[in-house]
């Protein structure tokens, strides 16, 4: 599997985060297909609640077209998100891109309604300091 190219740096920041690192990547079987998602993480929270599990698909947009790396996301994004409903409801799937892409491109109109529109969440990240910049529920 191909990993994205900023795959170390968007782990390094989680694990910065407080999050531990369960499976990269995280393999889901489900209807007769294989499906491989960057990385699956778990955070404990108060003794009480348990512990919180997330999925996140890591995405780089360093490509010269953005709205065709942005369609392959959403794709992902939605396939990925009804493969966890399904076979690890706990689960939720974020979508992490770096933090100038967020700012640029996903403050389009245009981005911004597909966004909201398909539910995504999303995890900004700052490639040069390895940190989780804001969680986009």
């Amino acid at each position: 599997m191909a990993r994205d190219l900023f795959h170390n740096i968007v782990r390094s920041a989680l694990e910065k985060d407080g999050w531990m690192i369960t499976d990269d990547p995280l393999s889901i079987r489900c209807g007769g297909v294989d499906i491989q998602i960057d990385l699956g993480l778990e955070k404990l929270l108060a003794a009480e609640k348990g512990t919180e599990k997330i999925a996140v698909e890591i995405k780089n947009f360093v490509s010269a077209s953005k709205i065709s790396e942005f369609h392959t996301a959403l794709g992902q994004f939605i396939n990925y998100r009804t493969a966890l409903r399904t076979e690890d409801p706990e689960r939720i799937l974020y979508l992490a891109v770096p933090s100038l892409i967020y700012h640029d491109f996903f403050n389009l109109p245009f981005t911004q309604i597909v966004v909201s529109e398909n539910n995504l969440k999303i995890i900004v990240y700052d490639i040069e300091k390895e940190e989780i910049i804001a969680w986009k529920n």
